[in-house]
């Protein structure tokens, strides 16, 4: 693994490397890295592109012709969460933030966390007030908690959710003057460009599944617009992210089983995206390339292994939780395919997902919460994932051929389009099957007559990312709802 201080973003043009600088702001913590000076760029990982211009025209008019590739510093390993009191010792911090919530703070992972501050004699405090699927209002509350006091470091320890608002609260306690809807994506909020670096976030997940502690992304519940919306910025990834499967071992079973489908849905969505090469428009400067750019081959190298691993691993960690080597595995590939998707994007699965879980009022899981109702994620991508691939697979046969067959499927390189997306969507049912998942949004309070509602609300994900390989409008995505009623 690299050190923090080699941590290193590549941009790509016909395969080549382009200048880099240290930035003063990062030096500054103690933390290599590199960037162009904070010259008033906002976003701590936006580099620029010196040789922008001197690449060929890319495979379609007016489409772009780079990707750039950037991830945090992993470390893993059995216990290596007890080291993250020299991470933050090594930050010069004087005031750290624990973000989690009150069902972690129970947890070996926090409680080594805290110890490993007290060994050091670091001073921090502890919000643990987090919601499961936060809301604008929950992560509002986590800002305010954030701004009130000097802190200099976070460090998120728990699930998506933990790391999501972890994210949202350092990014705004770094710019007081904002705005809550100031950094969310268009159309729901304003998509400004944040004044201020992010300050220094650490993330130790404690699920198997979200890959939020290697992306730039945070996903907030709009209650008001009845979907969700993202923060999307190359400076809101953890600088650091600590993997120990140590962490993993006590998930609850369906937790193991809804995180686990975010990643196989991260992993397929990036490698089926549209190439970065056929996204347009091209943007006028590198600094205004998006955050999902589509598949590119680095990705591609990333999300093809995580898939591997689900092929192999997925039911194993979950039909034996004392599966150890099952466990560890499927916490890797969620870094892997987080390390993909963080770079590539996600698509159909995810885009759906949003307003099931913001619009779904009546499904409850005891093991995410018992008093009140809540879709889990991961469910909320996985029920619409049959069907978001019978639509795409036309697109592109041959990545849908191949992440079918990085699923374990025998089919041949001759295979026609429809075979090739029957047998991929089959493979998800199967997953759903095998683990007694809710057979459907109609298992979960939705029917027919709510298809329009969730539509209208999913129209607002692709048009802040338009990255799905196959055009989508009103009636394709109503008709996906549709099928997603009842999935086997």
């Amino acid at each position: 693994m690299a050190s923090i201080a080699n941590s290193t973003k590549l941009t790509i043009g016909s395969f080549k490397t382009v200048p880099r600088m240290i930035s003063p702001f990062v030096t500054r913590f103690g933390v290599g890295g590199f960037c162009t000076p904070n010259l008033a760029i906002a976003n701590l990982t936006v580099r620029k592109s010196f040789a922008s211009c001197a690449f060929p025209p890319a495979e379609c008019e007016d489409a772009d012709y780079a990707f750039e590739m950037m991830s945090s510093t992993l470390r893993c390993g059995n216990g290596v969460t007890s080291e993250i009191g020299f991470d933050v010792q090594n930050l010069g911090s004087k005031n750290a933030l624990i973000v989690t919530d009150k069902n972690v703070t129970k947890t070996r992972a926090f409680k080594e966390v805290a110890a490993s501050f007290a060994r050091l004699r670091l001073s921090f405090a502890v919000f643990d007030e987090v919601k499961c699927e936060p809301s604008q209002q929950s992560i509002q509350k986590a800002i305010d908690f954030a701004r009130a006091k000097n802190y200099d470091c976070f460090v998120a320890v728990g699930g998506g959710s933990v790391i999501d608002t972890a994210k949202v609260a350092a990014l705004y306690a770094s710019n007081c003057e904002s705005d809550f809807l100031d950094f969310v994506q268009k159309p729901i909020g304003k998509g400004m460009i944040p004044k201020h670096p992010m300050l220094p976030l650490i993330a130790i997940p404690t699920t198997a599944g979200t890959g939020s502690e290697t992306t730039g992304a945070a996903i907030i519940d709009i209650p008001e617009k009845q979907c969700k919306a993202g923060i999307r910025l190359r400076c809101i990834k953890p600088f650091l992210a600590i993997i120990d499967p140590l962490n993993v071992k006590s998930m609850p079973r369906n937790v193991a089983v809804y995180s686990g489908f975010d990643v196989l849905c991260h992993a397929l969505e990036s490698y089926t995206a549209k190439p970065y090469k056929m996204r347009s428009p091209r943007p006028l400067r590198p600094d205004a390339r998006p955050l999902y750019q589509g598949s590119n081959p680095v990705s591609d190298v990333w999300v093809r292994e995580a898939l591997r691993v689900i092929e192999k691993y997925f039911r194993r960690s979950i039909f034996d939780p004392e599966d150890e080597e099952a466990r560890t595995q499927m916490l890797m590939a969620s870094s892997f395919a987080g390390m993909g998707f963080g770079n590539a994007g996600v698509h159909l699965c995810h885009g759906l997902s949003y307003p099931i879980s913001s619009q779904g009022k009546s499904y409850f899981d005891p093991d995410y919460s018992k008093d009140h109702a809540l879709i889990p994620h991961g469910l909320s991508v996985v029920c619409t994932a049959p069907a978001d691939f019978l639509f795409t697979t036309v697109a592109d046969p041959k990545r849908h051929l191949e992440a079918s067959q990085l699923l374990g499927s025998a089919l041949p390189s001759t295979a026609s389009t429809d075979l090739i997306a029957n047998t991929l969507a089959d493979q998800l049912r199967a997953f759903m099957s095998d683990f007694g998942c809710p057979n459907g949004l109609a298992k979960m309070g939705f029917d027919r007559r709510d298809t329009d509602s969730l539509a209208n609300a999913a129209l607002n994900s692709f048009r802040s990312n338009p990255i799905s390989p196959r055009e989508t409008n009103f009636d394709s995505i109503a008709s996906i709802y549709e099928q997603s009623l009842k999935v086997y």
